[in-house]
């Protein structure tokens, strides 16, 4: 085995889910928007949301969003607004990289649906999804505010759900991890947990 080296990545993001984050406009469009800061406990989803960006102000006024997972073949409409944003004028410290896009939907391809229990939309082409309401917001975390948002719907695919169960299939579900800004599929199953509520075999 190869010894290990000291090193400073500029980013750790060893493998995280990427996510669509879709919240509502003062003018009442709906904005989208990538996301990867992600984790859940229980029915609580903590997500890292970047300071000076439409997605935050608008889940900080309304206090609703929802969360949308992309599968693999769904990157390149994740990468088509990754450099854009809706905030226009477009802040000065985002110049350099960001664009201002008024709809993201069209410019990612992607459609929106209405959700069941909060204001904005969900992305249709996401096999899962989910609906929530925000519980507190962090902000100050360096150029980040940490957003606890609790989840009131979750939509999932009848492909990706053990049939007769509440449980999606992680057999058949494949998130888009993003790893090192590279955006992977899910690979081979290794092992399980005991605890699993998915049958084996």
């Amino acid at each position: 085995m190869s010894e290990h080296v000291t090193i400073k990545p500029s980013i750790l993001y060893v493998g995280t889910p990427v996510m669509l984050i879709a919240s509502l406009n003062p003018d009442g469009s709906p904005n989208l928007a990538p996301a990867s800061s992600y984790w859940a406990l229980e029915q609580m989803l903590i997500i890292g949301l970047e300071d000076g960006g439409q997605t935050i102000d608008n889940v900080s006024r309304t206090g609703e969003l929802t969360v949308n997972f992309p599968g693999p073949q769904l990157w390149p409409a994740v990468e088509a607004i990754a450099d854009t944003t809706g905030k226009n004028p477009v802040p000065e410290a985002k110049t350099p990289r960001y664009t201002y896009v008024h709809d993201k939907f069209a410019a990612a391809g992607l459609t929106a649906r209405p959700s069941d229990a909060v204001a904005p939309p969900v992305v249709k082409e996401c096999e899962l999804q989910l609906e929530a309401v925000v519980r507190r917001i962090t902000d100050g975390v360096g150029p980040y505010s940490i957003v606890e948002a609790e989840v009131q719907r979750v939509h999932a695919n009848e492909d990706i759900v053990i049939p007769g169960t509440q449980h999606i299939d992680p057999r058949r579900w494949q998130p888009t991890i993003y790893s090192f800004r590279h955006y992977f599929g899910v690979g081979t199953e290794h092992g399980h947990r005991p605890t699993t509520d998915v049958p084996l075999g």
